[in-house]
Parts: structure tokens; sequence; C-alpha cells
């Protein structure tokens, strides 16, 4: 028995991978693109684009192995409307159905897989659980919503398909739109809210949901659906305002009129020149805590790492990221 991850050469996947190989277990990285980590020196590496049936079916499968499917396209970057819909379907739906075919033809069925909760749009009721209403508000959730349904059709036959919710997922190598905030504090300019920033915003460590992978393993592959957030997550204007003392800026917090602001975001959207996904600008005021209970309960889980030292440590990432050329060049210079 292998555990075989796809889309693991980045972000959870190549945190997951490292903790099985650590566990002693077989392990295969398939994913697009091959980084430098560590953890080749044990686990093999296949290149692999799943928007290709003959690529997903070229990778080694018995009944008896565990897949994992990490792969997607994420709110990151920002597309236009008139591109979404090829950004998103490919990878995110046309890829797991790829994956879901590869496994039937191979007599495997045991699938961690994740979605998003952006599948469940504006908030109902709070917390969201997993009975939560499912209204997308765009194609990256309407993709990732139609592999739910993909994965009961396999259920029927038999699968078992644990499926993972994650809030925005935050850690090493995952810094996504945050960019836009780091730079506006590192140019100590005003940083605006949608709205009066009381409002929880809610993350969830890369680290957490790699645990909850093998969690799902250990507990048999459950065919559930499982929210996956952080606990206790602050208000937006604690969580910006600790970043910003952190980073030693001289920005200041710009609360906004939220239908205002949407208003004009929507118009720009619909000149297709975005700066923010509706998917997160539209729900950016709204309370959108997931209730993560049942992850808990049914599979052992628990997150361990908090949003506000989440949120440091990528900004200290960041700043890494953009002070190492600097550094190298003063160092050329002596």
């Amino acid at each position: 028995m292998k555990h075989i991850i796809i889309g693991g050469d980045v972000f959870v996947g190549s945190h997951l991978a490292a903790d099985l190989s650590a566990m002693g277990e077989e392990v295969l990285v398939a994913d697009i693109h091959q980084s430098s980590h560590a953890h080749y020196a044990k686990v093999p590496f296949l290149t692999v684009d799943v928007t290709k049936a003959e690529s997903v079916d070229a990778i080694p499968l018995t009944p008896e192995d565990l897949v994992y499917n990490l792969s997607a396209k994420m709110l990151s970057p920002i597309v236009t409307r008139a591109e979404r819909h090829e950004f998103f379907w490919p990878v995110n739906y046309h890829g797991t159905q790829n994956i879901l075919s590869w496994m039937e033809k191979n007599g495997a069925n045991r699938l961690v897989h994740f979605t998003t909760d952006m599948i469940y749009g504006h908030s109902v009721t709070v917390p969201q659980d997993e009975t939560h209403p499912a209204h997308p508000l765009g194609e990256y959730g309407e993709s990732k919503l139609a592999t739910e349904r993909l994965a009961d059709e396999y259920r029927a036959k038999g699968f078992r398909i644990p499926i993972f919710r994650p809030r925005l997922i935050i850690g090493p190598g995952r810094l996504g739109i945050l960019v836009k905030l780091f730079k506006l504090i590192d140019m100590n300019l005003p940083v605006p809210m949608i709205g009066s920033g009381k409002n929880p915003y809610r993350f969830i460590s890369l680290f957490d949901c790699a645990s909850a992978c093998v969690a799902a393993w250990k507990a048999g592959f459950p065919n559930e659906a499982y929210n996956l957030g952080s606990d206790d997550p602050p208000p937006v204007r604690k969580l910006l305002g600790d970043l910003i003392k952190h980073a030693g800026s001289k920005s200041i917090l710009l609360p906004t009129p939220a239908s205002l602001v949407k208003l004009t975001l929507d118009t720009l959207d619909a000149i297709n020149l975005p700066i923010m996904d509706p998917e997160q600008y539209k729900i950016a005021d709204e309370i959108c805590i997931l209730d993560t209970s049942k992850a808990k309960r049914e599979l052992g889980w628990a997150p361990q790492y908090r949003d506000e030292d989440m949120l440091l440590a990528a900004y200290t990432e960041y700043r890494k990221a953009k002070d190492g050329p600097k550094q190298a060049e003063r160092s050329l210079a002596a």
C-alpha cells in the first residue's frame, strides 16, 4: 500500500508527503512541477497534468493504494470574469473526473478530496455546519461544488471519499491575496476594510490541513464532508492591527461602507478589470464562521495553529523573499 498525493509538490501536499514519509509510509507525489523538497530523497515524484486523462492514467496504482487529491486552481491570481470558467474548471472539475476514472479502472476506491467553504456562498446560519445551503458566488466555488456531486456518484459505486471544506489556507509558500495587503503595509499606506472590520476572518493552517488528511486515513476514509478552520478567529480589525504593529508600519485601518465598495468592485468586475474576486469581496463583511466540531468529533482532529500566528509567519516569509535579493546585492557590493 502506498499514499499517492496528487498536487503534492506544494502547500498542503508537500507537508502531507513529508509527514507520511516521516511516519515510515510509502509515498508517491504526482504534480505538474517539482520543487527541491528534502523529502524527495526518499519520496518518488511523477510529472502529471490532471487535465489530461492519459497523464493521470500513467500513475501506477493498485487497489490497496490511497489517493489524496490536492490539485486545484485557486482564487489567486485574480482572473477576469470572461476567463474564470476556463481557468478553474479544467483542473478543479475535469482533473477530479480524470482521477476518479483512473481509480475506478485500477480497482482503487479510497480518496481524500479537498473542496472549499466557498461552496456555501452567503452566510445563512452562523456558524456554518456541513448542512449549510450550498450557493457558490462564482466559478471557483461552483467548480468545487461540482466535484462534490461527482464524488457522490462514485460513493454510490462503493468509493470511500472524505471531503474537506477548508477556510482560506495559509502557511509557508501560500501567500496568495495576502501579498496585496503586505505591500500596503510595507508602503505605510491605509489598509481598507470592507465594512467595519468587527467581523472575524478565519484561516486554516496548511499544517492543520495535512493533519486532517492523516486523520481521515486513520479513521478509514469516512464518506462524509468536514469543515476545516482555526479556533477562535479574531475580528478583522484586531488581526490586521496586530500585523501592522508587528511590521512597524505607519499604516492605518480604513473602514469603508461595504455596500458602496461592493458596488464599485462589481462594476470593475463587470468590465473585466477586477482587483478582487467576487467570491471574496461579496462575503468580506459577513460572519463566515465554520462549525468544525464534526471533524473534531469523528476524526479526532483539532487545529493547532492560530490565525494571528500564521498571518505574522506569512508576513515574515514575504519579507524574507522580498529582502533576499537586496541582501544578496549588498553582499556582492561588499
